[in-house]
């Protein structure tokens, strides 16, 4: 996945506005705040910031 490192300087999480890391395996930006830790796809190397559309974290662990 290529992001522009500009982009990804100044997007945040719309749920707590934390930073966002890329994670290349599973093709998201994930929040890199431990209580939301929320998962926002990349498709087509956009990402899509919307909540409803973001992966909720595994608390399994």
């Amino acid at each position: 996945m290529q992001l522009d490192p500009q982009l990804l300087a100044i997007l945040a999480c719309p749920q707590c506005h934390s930073p966002l890391r890329v994670d290349d395996a599973a093709q998201e930006l994930v929040c890199t705040s431990e209580s939301c830790g929320l998962a926002y796809p990349v498709r087509d190397e956009i990402p899509v910031l919307l909540i409803d559309q973001a992966r909720r974290p595994d608390r399994s662990s």
